[in-house]
């Protein structure tokens, strides 16, 4: 284990992530906010001052990165990063979070999970309304997969930084030739999203402040809003619209978006296997839902029954976690349905959490050909993934992912359970930690505050499970991962 470069590049990467204080501060000095000036200040100060104590020992240091060392760095990496992160938010008077409470908002941002523990969103300065938007629209893309395409010094070793940070079941697939490229196009296609994004918003009538903080976690699928009262704040048809759109988008595959530029086509997407799962399941899900809405007389119009719906079934699927409606109080199993969607996800390679709509295809692809292998036990049956036939290693990978995502799901469940909160609190926060979600059922329909610092830890966990998709952080705890 070549431990020297994994602390070059953590101070690396940590130096880098203290700029991400620069654009609070020019809020708060827009808006005359000094004291978040000052807090911001101090805390990029802090954060570079850290980056640089952990660099300067091995700067010189040069050794090849090995995939191990690649999951050391993401892992360890989110984990301080969660921590920094939180530095400014236990700073500032206001909102005035303990050291758990901040730690749990920083995390919940980068992870692109969207729980808060905040109050009273409304009246907080625009410069931490601001900063809460912004981790998460950094942490969609992965803030990693930005350094490997601009920091030359991880050129070397950059597939393995990538490999252990992109969501998704098949990780070696580039869409250049070089994988900074990669990454910069990746970046690329997301920024794009977020500036079109963000004039949509604005066209469609918020204000620029508002524009530009939703779209940063409408693209990243992440959940944030400045309003305790969500994207319901807005009682505009047109942004949910907008929104839904977005939402869509930034649950979908990014290499297919890459691709439908360069082809000037949307072939990409409709010949894409998984692609059209997902939009099938959003269709359907949309319509029981809307359907069930309209038959019960929830809303006034059948209108509004299908717009709440597909508004909040894109929201939860994507894991992104905007609500127009308190969907917790929606009759019967509706809610639930939510949640059981939010373990699908959106597609590999996405902002969106869960398992991914890949893998749930391929689990239901094996499960049909143990079943045709039942009836015709002779006949050499292959699982197709747009047509093509895939390697038995894959199947037995995924089904691995899936059996160690419902056991870590399981057990954290039963933790929190132990801590005292209730079968339905517990199931919905482990959820909508795991993947990634947000908005809960039961004590945290609304947000986490009320949780004891015990599971809002185990919470933090999850999360970051969550986005680095479980193994990154087991394969930590296993002792071959240790071996020279």
């Amino acid at each position: 284990m070549h431990l020297a470069a994994v602390q070059r590049i953590l101070g690396v990467l940590l130096m880098v992530f203290s700029l991400s204080m620069l654009p609070p501060m020019l809020v708060a000095l827009a808006t005359e906010d000094r004291d978040g000036l000052l807090e911001f200040g101090i805390s990029g100060i802090a954060i570079l001052a850290a980056g640089a104590m952990i660099w300067l020992p091995v700067a010189k240091i040069r050794s090849m990165l090995r995939l191990r060392e690649g999951f050391l760095i993401v892992a360890l990496f989110w984990a301080v990063l969660g921590a920094a992160g939180g530095l400014p938010l236990v700073l500032m008077s206001a909102p005035g979070l303990s050291v758990t409470d901040a730690v749990f908002e920083s995390i919940s941002g980068l992870t692109t999970t969207g729980s808060t523990v905040i109050t009273g969103l409304d009246a907080l300065p625009l410069s931490v309304l601001f900063y809460r938007q912004e981790l998460q629209w950094l942490g969609g893309m992965g803030i990693i997969v930005l350094a490997v395409a601009i920091l030359p010094m991880l050129g070397i070793g950059g597939m393995q930084l990538y490999r252990a940070e992109t969501p998704g079941p098949i990780k070696d697939a580039k869409l250049t030739p070089r994988i900074k490229e990669t990454a910069k196009f990746l970046w690329l296609v997301y920024f794009g999203l977020t500036c079109i994004c963000a004039f949509a918003y604005w066209l469609a009538g918020m204000s620029v402040f508002d524009a530009v903080a939703h779209s940063f976690s409408t693209v990243s699928t992440g959940g944030y809003s400045p309003y305790d009262a969500s994207f319901g704040h807005f009682d505009n048809p047109i942004l949910h619209v907008i929104a839904i759109l977005f939402m869509a988008l930034g649950g979908t595959n990014f290499a297919l978006h890459f691709m439908a530029l360069r082809r000037g086509s949307l072939s990409p997407y409709f010949h894409d296997e998984e692609f059209r799962a997902y939009l099938g399941v959003l269709i359907v899900v949309t319509l029981i839902t809307g359907g069930y809405l309209f038959a019960a007389s929830y809303y006034a119009t059948v209108g509004t029954d299908f717009l709440h719906a597909a508004f909040q079934v894109v929201s939860i699927t994507t894991s992104t976690g905007y609500t127009t409606a308190t969907f917790a109080d929606w009759p019967l199993f509706l809610p639930v349905l939510l949640i059981f969607a939010s373990f699908m996800g959106g597609c590999a390679s996405s902002t969106s959490g869960g398992l991914k709509v890949v893998r749930i295809v391929l689990l239901f692809k094996q499960g049909m050909r143990v079943l045709r292998q039942l009836i015709h036990p002779r006949a050499v049956i292959n699982v197709q993934i747009g047509g093509r036939p895939l390697e038995p290693r894959v199947i037995e990978g995924i089904w691995g992912f899936f059996s160690a995502y419902i056991l870590c799901f399981a057990v954290g469940m039963l933790i929190l359970m132990a801590f005292g909160l209730d079968q339905v609190t517990a199931f919905s926060a482990m959820a909508t930690c795991i993947n990634n979600l947000g908005p809960g059922l039961g004590d945290v329909a609304s947000n986490f505050h009320g949780l004891g610092d015990g599971p809002k830890w185990v919470l933090n966990i999850a999360m970051l499970m969550g986005r680095l998709e479980v193994f990154t952080l087991l394969v930590l705890f296993t002792p071959e991962f240790w071996r020279a």
